[in-house]
């Protein structure tokens, strides 16, 4: 159908100016860096380089417009930074025709590529062997193997309720109690318990606790002293946190027992370091297992 001259005119009119509109459209630089997910400060770099202008900057306001043209521009610069161009590179390539690094340029980006790769496995390599080092120095700090000397302790052995009532149980009665009978610790103290349960129990628990001293003394009904024989070899582990995780200490204390052939000849002695007395943190607490070990 024959369109008439004036339709026809028209129509080419509001093409032309929905050309001039789209030409046209500005986006403020908080628009063009929101939508491109680029800061305005890396956009203000772009600018001073010259590589990347806006369109126009507002002679009143100072304010700086992007054309819907330049967030291409931008999309071909961060795909070339991606790939390794610097940003002078970059700069030389939007300046050329094409836009297009050249096959030269590609195959030394190439190079550049694998040899940073070989870098980075011989580095990967390395922190792999420096973390295996570390490793392997941290379970010998946690697990080691010492002679427990012979000893005079003071003992106190009683059922209690639960672990709770250990402390108040040392400071309220066993420690009192030493202090009447004249016991002279000694230097540095060494205090332990041992558990004579046959099996775990959360209740009830038959605790015995053993401080070393410097001489025998008089039996009283709280406290007796005795002589403990020399351990040749225990293994001692370093437990860190709340009694009621030691479980995970006692798997990593088995686990080497089994794995290097040792059997257990006696009770696990408890040596605590760090505890509520000490430390308002659990997971600062330190507990030193102690478990008398021979070879099979």
């Amino acid at each position: 159908m024959t369109r008439p001259l004036g339709y026809v005119l028209s129509l080419q009119m509001l093409k032309q100016n929905n050309r001039t509109i789209m030409s046209k459209m500005k986006l403020k630089i908080g628009e063009f860096s929101k939508m491109m997910q680029i800061t305005i400060k890396t956009l203000r770099h772009y600018e001073q380089m010259d590589l990347l202008k806006p369109i126009e900057v507002d002679k009143w306001t100072g304010y700086r417009y992007y054309s819907v043209e330049q967030m291409q521009t931008l999309k071909t610069i961060l795909e070339l930074k991606s790939m390794g161009f610097s940003l002078e590179e970059i700069k030389e390539l939007l300046q050329s025709k094409t836009h297009i690094p050249s096959y030269e340029q590609l195959e030394s980006k190439i190079s550049i590529c694998q040899n940073e790769m070989k870098v980075l496995e011989r580095r990967l390599l390395m922190l792999h062997n420096l973390k295996d080092s570390r490793k392997k120095i941290e379970e010998m700090e946690k697990l080691t193997k010492q002679k427990l000397p012979a000893i005079i302790v003071a003992s106190h052995r009683e059922v209690i309720k639960s672990y709770e009532e250990l402390g108040p149980l040392c400071v309220n009665i066993i420690g009192p109690e030493m202090q009447r009978l004249g016991c002279k610790c000694s230097e540095p103290g060494c205090c332990f318990t041992i558990e004579h349960n046959k099996e775990y129990t959360p209740k009830d628990i038959d605790i015995e606790y053993c401080e070393q001293v410097e001489e025998m003394g008089e039996d009283s009904s709280i406290i007796k002293f005795k002589k403990l024989e020399e351990v040749p070899v225990a293994l001692c582990i370093k437990h860190y946190g709340p009694y009621n995780r030691l479980y995970q200490s006692y798997c990593e204390a088995y686990k080497y027992i089994e794995e290097n052939d040792y059997s257990i000849i006696g009770h696990p002695r408890f040596s605590y370091v760090d505890g509520v007395w000490n430390q308002d943190d659990e997971e600062k607490w330190l507990t030193i297992i102690q478990i008398p070990i021979q070879t099979k």
